[in-house]
């Protein structure tokens, strides 16, 4: 396995290679999006060399009408992650659109891509029926998979955390990959899969967590806002009174208390269904262990906030230590295709 060796503060960190992932600025991160990838990100970042990137041009594929939120959400999305626990000195963090190489590979990539392998994509079709108040027959839409490709491989990344519903979009950057590399020769690898084994998390009316449903807890609620949202939750539907027996299997609390409260979970279980803990009280425990959870969370949060500049420095140096990486591969892929003319 390629291994990278860095050196830090005159100790040797020996990385297991390099990975690249990112998020759209699409506003504030809820916890479905914080269990389902950043929480895997803060751990994966000791052991890779990291490059995460805010996705503004990928933002833009379903949002280029309305376009005036998307720098604030920038800060807020990087806000989130460095309280989250990434931590700059140990990955780099940066804005997609500052780095212009993505925009030319990119390109390149289209010119070599089969149409009918961006036609298949799943996701192509998912969201052309969810999405058909708005005008996404674009070829951005359409060619998003190609840039994503571009985002990828022009960092040589090796590995990628996804979830399964995302493998389709892996294999497609392993083929463009495959592709480039059959005609022009041997520049970039294929990168492989990290699974990311996410807890899931129903929203606060049990849904599916979602924005666009209301029903979000999110990273940057303080502990008031948090125990507001928890009182709220659905609960057991047949359960009225506090003496009930309660089915907790359709309870949206105890799919939380799975989450935050593993420890007391047989307990809680038994209480619920012989009738021995009321909704109410059961809302309470759940929040005084996410009040608990998330403090670290707020704590760093609180401290960036104090430091205005710091999200403008951390994307400044961030942006320079992936453009260096860009630039070096673009020199190889220009030397490749033999369109280096001067």
């Amino acid at each position: 396995m390629l291994k990278c060796y860095l050196q830090r503060e005159s100790e040797l960190v020996v990385k297991k290679g390099t990975i690249l992932s990112g998020m759209r600025p699409t506003g504030a991160l809820h916890l479905g999006n914080y269990f389902g990838a950043l929480e895997n990100w803060v751990k994966l970042q000791d052991d890779y060399e990291c490059f995460f990137f805010v996705a503004d041009w990928h933002a833009l594929t379903t949002g280029y009408e309305d376009t005036l939120e998307i720098k604030s959400n920038i800060n807020e999305l990087v806000i989130d992650w460095i309280s989250a626990g990434l931590d700059p000195e140990k990955c780099t963090i940066f804005l997609q659109s500052k780095i212009k190489e993505h925009a030319e590979l990119h390109l390149l990539f289209s010119m070599i891509t089969p149409l009918s392998w961006l036609l298949r994509c799943p996701t192509y079709k998912d969201q052309l029926n969810q999405l058909k108040d708005k005008n996404i027959t674009t070829y951005g839409f359409l060619g998003y998979p190609n840039l994503q490709a571009a985002d990828i491989l022009i960092y040589k990344a090796g590995f990628v955390p996804v979830g399964e519903d995302q493998l389709p979009h892996l294999e497609l950057t392993r083929e463009i990959a495959r592709r480039f590399n059959f005609l022009f020769g041997e520049v970039f690898p294929e990168p492989q899969a990290i699974l990311t084994k996410a807890k899931v998390l129903p929203g606060t009316d049990g849904r599916k967590m979602s924005k666009s449903y209301g029903n979000t807890i999110a990273l940057s609620d303080d502990p008031d806002t948090i125990r507001k949202k928890v009182s709220t939750m659905v609960t057991d539907p047949a359960r009225i009174r506090k003496d009930d027996p309660g089915h907790p299997e359709v309870c949206t609390v105890f799919s939380f208390h799975k989450v935050f409260n593993e420890a007391e979970l047989p307990e809680i279980e038994e209480s619920c269904r012989g009738g021995k803990i009321g909704c109410v009280q059961c809302k309470r425990n759940l929040a005084d262990k996410m009040v608990k959870y998330f403090e670290p969370i707020h704590e760093r949060r609180q401290k960036i906030l104090e430091k205005p500049e710091m999200i403008k420095e951390v994307l400044h140096e961030g942006n320079k230590k992936a453009e260096e990486k860009a630039k070096k591969t673009m020199e190889e892929v220009r030397s490749a295709m033999k369109i280096d003319f001067m």
